[in-house]
């Protein structure tokens, strides 16, 4: 069984709370908050005021870059504001709010269930349409996907790699998309692959969705180009660097991406909302959110439009009664939810509800040199030290010690027996070197 070279966890999936429950449309709500930063990169641009009337599907917000991209009404209705709402950790960021009337959508839109498999566009329209559509990476980095497929001059493509592990512990949602939409995605999964120009595709699965292999086993077997690799189950198996060593046994040189071993990573989700892009006119207006939690009554996978309050999804699913903390998306790599009435988005791949017995936080020991989070680490770095080095400013220590390479899955945190917050400084010591790299590269311009 496939997997990574060094580091990693095997925490309990807890997936057992969702997995059984099919997608499920939710309901409607009666306004929607769509903010403007839904994606890495430049904000959108609103293009809409106060007292306009909107379609579902029908642009909002332009893109404000190249890395970036338009947001799209997810519902019909009238405009009520365009100001600035806290999100789910509470910044104040630019939101269009919209009051519902109906569901119209915007001309052209198909929202049929045929599924079309001929798509008869050139890699540059692909791309363009992909970029028009808005849609940006699935799993929760929210990278715009257009940027992605756009290659760089002297860099090429050789593989498409499908993100379909969802190794989080509790998420499902991927894993649902697989079972209810798995044509849909192997579909636009060869989208993708013709606008990089590859013929080859792998799907890499972390071996705990048995069922979701044999599953895509078999509808791959129409699709000869595509070949679907089970992975061994091991957190954070679904990291793209992690991925792309376990499917290809190559490995991204530090500093460097994908493309630089001539690999393209997406996420599931994405493929789906391409596929719907592309052969479907249908912007990214909407996605599956799993919502679960130990003390859940109720535990869902819902599909759920963008902009509908997360509290409302939470009252759907049985409450908040037992629950001491909302995490977007899942323990190891989700962000502590502080306004429950934030909007969902383009990145909220999940909706965790923690036991109050299970958030808070133990007592920090001292670090007794175990090195634990160095065993542990994926990517090979020394976490206790870079913890250190943030608590005593040292940024340029730090980032000798490669520490823009983290990718904060938090291993380290989980591993070590002194509770120390690892992660946390590691966060804000990445930050701090990132924004220092960004300045020297705007400064040579």
């Amino acid at each position: 069984m496939k997997t990574f070279p060094i580091g990693g966890i095997h925490p309990s999936d807890c997936k057992e709370y969702s997995k059984g429950a099919a997608i499920e449309r939710f309901p409607i709500p009666a306004s929607v908050v769509i903010p403007l930063i839904q994606h890495i990169g430049a904000p959108a641009v609103a293009t809409v005021q106060k007292g306009d009337k909107v379609l579902a599907g029908q642009v909002i917000a332009t893109a404000g870059g190249f890395v970036s991209s338009p947001i799209h009404s997810s519902v019909s209705g009238t405009v009520t504001a365009v100001e600035t709402r806290a999100d789910a950790q509470g910044v104040m960021k630019p939101c269009v709010v919209i009051a519902v009337e109906g569901d119209e959508w915007v001309e052209g839109v198909d929202l049929t269930p045929e599924i079309v498999k001929n798509i008869n566009l050139t890699p540059q329209e692909i791309v363009a349409k992909v970029s028009a559509m808005g849609i940006v990476g699935m799993g929760g980095a929210t990278f715009p996907t257009h940027v992605k497929l756009s290659i760089p001059a002297g860099k090429k493509a050789e593989c498409l790699i499908i993100n379909a592990v969802e190794c989080e512990p509790y998420l499902t949602a991927d894993y649902r998309v697989m079972l209810e939409q798995g044509e849909r995605l192997l579909v636009g999964a060869r989208i993708l692959a013709k606008a990089i120009g590859v013929d080859k595709i792998y799907v890499g699965v972390e071996n705990n969705k048995p069922d979701a292999i044999a599953h895509l086993e078999k509808l791959a077997n129409a699709y000869l180009e595509v070949e679907i690799v089970p992975l061994k189950m091991r957190y954070p198996q679904g990291g793209e660097k992690q991925l792309i060593a376990a499917v290809t046994g190559r490995e991204v040189p530090s500093g460097g991406l994908p493309i630089d071993v001539g690999a393209v990573v997406q996420n599931v989700g994405t493929a789906l909302a391409v596929y719907e892009a592309v052969a479907k006119n249908k912007p990214l207006v909407e996605r599956v959110v799993t919502v679960t939690g130990p003390k859940l009554s109720s535990p869902k996978n819902l599909l759920v439009r963008i902009g509908t309050p997360i509290s409302a999804l939470i009252d759907y699913c049985g409450g908040m009664q037992g629950v001491g903390k909302v995490i977007a998306g899942g323990p190891m790599m989700g962000r502590a939810v502080s306004n429950v009435d934030a909007p969902v988005t383009k990145g909220t791949s999940g909706v965790l509800l923690m036991p109050t017995e299970e958030s808070l936080r133990k007592n920090e020991g001292s670090c007794i040199r175990c090195a634990k989070c160095v065993e542990a680490c994926p990517m090979g770095l020394e976490p206790y030290l870079l913890s250190t080095l943030t608590q005593r400013s040292d940024y340029e220590e730090l980032e000798n010690h490669w520490i823009a390479d983290c990718i904060e899955c938090g291993c380290c945190t989980y591993s070590c027996p002194s509770y120390l917050p690892l992660l946390d400084w590691v966060r804000i010591g990445k930050a701090e070197v990132m924004k220092r790299i960004r300045e020297r590269a705007a400064a040579k311009k």
